[in-house]
C-alpha cells in the first residue's frame, strides 16, 4: 500500500503518572516535526497539515492531557505548568530534540513557554494566535488582586464540578455544533473533526472527548513581566500566525512581537482563530517556506 494513504500509528507516553496520546506519521530518519493542538481540540485537527508536511518531516502530534485520547488528570491539574512538563517530557522521552514546533492557541503558549525554557532545543516555531490574552487583557487582570483571583478560580472549578458533559443524540448533532463553533469550516472539514474529537458514551450518545476541567484558568501564572522574560530567552526564528479576523490580537500591532529575539508575524485575510484549516494551502505554504532550513 502507498505510505502516502496510510494515516499516523498511536502511541503513548508517561507525564506525571498520566498516559498521553500522540500520532506518529512516520518517516523516522527525517528531521522531527511536533505539531501542538489547542484547548478543546485533539491532535487528529492537525491530519491536513501533516499529511502535506510529512513527506519532509518526522511528524509527531501529541494529545494534551485531559483532551483527545489522552487521560485525564485525576487531580484535575491543567496548569501551564503541567502542560509544559508533558511538552517537556514527550521530547527528551523520544529524543526528538532539535526540533521544529508548529503550534496553535493554547498549544502556542505551551510551545513558547518551552521555547524560552529550553532554547537550545528548538530550531524553528510557528505559533498560531499563541500568545494568550492581549496586553490590554493582562493588564485588565492585573487588577485583580490574589484573593478575587483564588475565590474566583474556586467558583468557577466548584461549577465544572457539577457539569454534566453535553450529550447529543447522534454523531451527526455534534457535527452540526461543530458547525455553529466555527463557521469558517467546510462541511467536510466539520465532519472530519467531531468524528475523531467525539466519543460514543455507553447509553449510545455522544460526547466531546475533552475533560471539561480544562475551561478552568489557573489563578497563578506567570506575570506579564515574566512572561516577557521567557519570550525573551526565545533563541530560533518564531513565526507569529494571525487571523485577519480572529478575536486575537494581533502581536505586530499590540507590541508582542517585538518581545523576541527573532520573530515575524503572518497574517491571513479570511482566517480566524484555526488559521490551519480556514487557510490551509496558503498557511503550508507559508510554514513550509519559514521551517525549511
Amino acid at each position: 500500500m502507498s505510505e502516502a494513504l496510510l494515516g499516523p500509528t498511536s502511541q503513548s507516553f508517561i507525564s506525571q503518572r498520566l498516559r498521553l496520546n500522540y500520532v506518529d506519521w512516520g518517516n523516522p530518519g527525517a528531521p522531527p516535526l511536533l505539531l501542538l493542538h489547542g484547548g478543546r481540540d485533539h491532535c487528529r485537527n492537525w491530519d491536513w497539515v501533516a499529511a502535506d508536511l510529512r513527506r519532509d518531516y518526522h511528524i509527531v502530534a501529541p494529545d494534551l492531557r485531559g483532551h483527545g485520547d489522552s487521560a485525564w488528570s485525576t487531580s484535575g491539574d491543567y496548569s501551564m505548568n503541567a502542560f509544559v512538563y508533558d511538552l517537556a517530557q514527550l521530547i527528551h522521552q523520544q529524543r526528538l530534540a532539535p526540533l521544529r514546533i508548529v503550534a496553535h492557541s493554547l498549544g502556542g503558549s505551551i510551545a513558547l513557554r518551552y521555547a524560552g525554557v529550553f532554547p537550545e532545543t528548538l530550531v524553528k516555531l510557528v505559533a498560531i494566535e499563541g500568545l494568550g490574552p492581549s496586553p490590554a487583557q493582562l493588564a485588565e487582570r492585573a487588577q485583580r488582586g490574589a484573593v478575587e483571583r483564588m475565590r474566583s478560580w474556586v467558583a468557577e472549578t466548584r461549577k465544572l464540578a457539577a457539569r454534566i458533559p453535553r450529550r447529543y443524540t447522534t454523531l451527526e448533532d455534534a457535527f452540526h455544533r461543530m458547525q455553529t463553533e466555527n463557521k469558517h469550516l467546510t462541511e467536510d472539514q466539520a465532519r472530519y473533526l467531531t468524528v475523531h474529537g467525539a466519543m460514543q458514551n455507553e447509553d449510545g450518545t455522544y460526547s466531546w472527548k475533552f475533560d471539561n476541567y480544562v475551561r478552568a484558568f489557573t489563578p497563578a501564572d506567570f506575570s506579564h513581566d515574566e512572561l516577557r522574560e521567557i519570550w525573551g530567552n526565545v533563541s530560533c526564528p518564531v513565526l507569529l500566525v494571525n487571523g485577519a479576523e480572529s478575536w486575537a490580537s494581533n502581536p505586530a500591532k499590540d507590541g508582542r512581537a517585538a518581545y523576541f529575539k527573532n520573530a515575524r508575524v503572518a497574517e491571513f485575510e479570511g482566517a480566524g482563530h484555526w488559521v490551519h484549516h480556514d487557510k490551509l494551502d496558503e498557511f503550508l505554504e507559508v510554514t513550509r517556506e519559514f521551517l525549511a532550513d
